[in-house]
């Protein structure tokens, strides 16, 4: 059987004025439902997963989602048309549609299910995909907007990841056989991290498969964990942007936790350092910040459930509150989130939100301080000027087709002829010899 990522949890001490997290009602009939997982559209759009508090071990295939920004939760049940399935992850898009995962835990195998109207229905798409009995296993789905998004497998017998990319909403998918794989390698359910441009997979060689231009390149990715799943190694990746990251993990049984830190993306690790944010070990960035949020729910001594948050990266931290069990946790912004919690019945409790005082202090430095890229729009060259040399440009047009690609420029300043597209927007992709990356919105007039 192959294991689920472990997720970490909980404590620090020391309330912080004027913080707050509000108790909301996720509507689960059955009380002790929890929150694995929770994606944030925007400030009204919210859809979060859950599982059993009282029997871990219990299959359940229920979510709940707001679109008043928590007010009023509904929840409803992933008609997978399998009560065995288990459901890896969701991936919303808007209110109403929404993307989940599922597979067999025994048998792997899996698939992808699309809602159009708030999950009361679901359907199966790309049906003839992650099929091959003994061999082919589902990990999980992305949607970069309404039309474009990417599942994940673990490899086939050809040593490749089974990977699928659609720019229609799921109606058709095209198979990515590019990425491979080391021999005994494979993906993690839960082991998706997406933010900016760049989406990254975790497997059980302590890799990180990396693209960063919605599936049409890949990179693997070494990290300072041998296993992001195994019992005396494991961990969990977090990033801000393209490049800033953290790894928050074990090599030693959890004697010993670390936090490993990243400015490029991932390519590069520093050494790491003891995690000095206690039992709070489920971890949200602030997108574009150096703010983590954590929080735990665990109760077992010495542990003491809570939140605290930290504006150096990790480094240090403060306390929000202690004594109550938070759970998953997500940000929106400086001054809004949520968090899961327990429900009590179906009117009663089971989620968070955040809306106290701004928690933010400093954005990274960002990489758009050394790229300046005019004029935009154009109708004829672009032109690309940057503080360190370049490494590569690359374009893609709006459903992430490469278009055109430059490599090895070493210089510090480049020009691109863009007369023979066709109007509209597209994304220049600039990646730096120091690893740096970042991507800019051009317009062709």
């Amino acid at each position: 059987m192959k294991k689920t990522l472990l997720l970490f949890i909980v404590i620090l001490a020391n309330n912080l004025a004027n913080a707050q997290w509000t108790t909301q009602n996720t509507g689960f009939a059955v009380a002790s439902r929890g929150i694995n997982e929770i994606r944030i559209v925007d400030a009204d759009n919210v859809w979060a997963l859950a599982y059993d508090g009282s029997v871990l071990t219990n299959n359940v295939q229920e979510f709940t989602r707001t679109t008043n920004g928590g007010t009023t939760w509904t929840s409803g049940v992933i008609n997978v048309s399998n009560t065995d399935l288990k459901i890896t992850n969701i991936s919303p898009v808007s209110g109403t549609t929404a993307w989940v995962g599922a597979f067999d835990n025994v048998n792997g195998l899996g698939g992808v299910w699309k809602t159009t109207d708030g999950g009361n229905t679901w359907t199966q798409q790309n049906a003839s995909a992650y099929t091959t009995s003994g061999v082919s296993w589902f990990n999980a789905v992305h949607f970069y907007n309404a039309n474009t998004g990417i599942t994940f497998g673990d490899p086939l017998s050809n040593g490749k990841f089974e990977i699928y990319k659609t720019t229609d909403g799921g109606a058709t998918w095209t198979a990515i056989t590019t990425v491979s794989a080391a021999s005994g390698e494979y993906g993690y359910n839960g082991g998706l991290v997406a933010a900016g441009n760049s989406l990254w997979f975790t497997t059980n060689k302590g890799k990180l498969l990396r693209t960063t231009d919605m599936g049409a390149t890949w990179t693997k990715l070494n990290t300072p964990l041998s296993d992001f799943g195994a019992t005396a190694v494991n961990g969990r990746a977090y990033f801000s942007d393209d490049n800033n990251g953290v790894i928050l993990g074990t090599t030693n049984s959890g004697t010993t936790i670390k936090l490993w830190k990243t400015t490029n993306g991932g390519s590069t690790w520093d050494a790491g350092t003891t995690y000095t944010g206690g039992y709070n070990r489920l971890l949200s960035y602030i997108p574009g910040t150096n703010t983590l949020v954590a929080t735990g729910a665990s109760t077992t001594a010495p542990a003491v459930p809570g939140s605290a948050y930290s504006n150096d990266n990790g480094t240090t931290w403060t306390s929000i509150d202690t004594g109550t069990q938070r759970g998953y946790v997500a940000m929106l912004n400086s001054t809004t989130g949520w968090c899961g919690g327990f429900n009590t019945s179906s009117t009663v409790g089971g989620i968070f939100k955040y809306s106290g005082v701004a928690l933010a202090t400093n954005d990274f430095e960002k990489t758009s301080n050394v790229i300046s890229c005019y004029p935009n729009p154009s109708k004829n060259l672009i032109h690309v000027d940057a503080k360190e040399a370049i490494e590569s440009l690359s374009i893609f047009d709006i459903v992430g087709n490469q278009i055109y690609t430059s490599k090895s420029l070493i210089n510090n300043n480049s020009s691109i002829d863009i007369s023979n597209f066709s109007n509209g927007v597209y994304f220049l992709k600039v990646a730096l010899q120091n690893n740096s990356l970042q991507t800019i919105k051009i317009i062709k007039e």
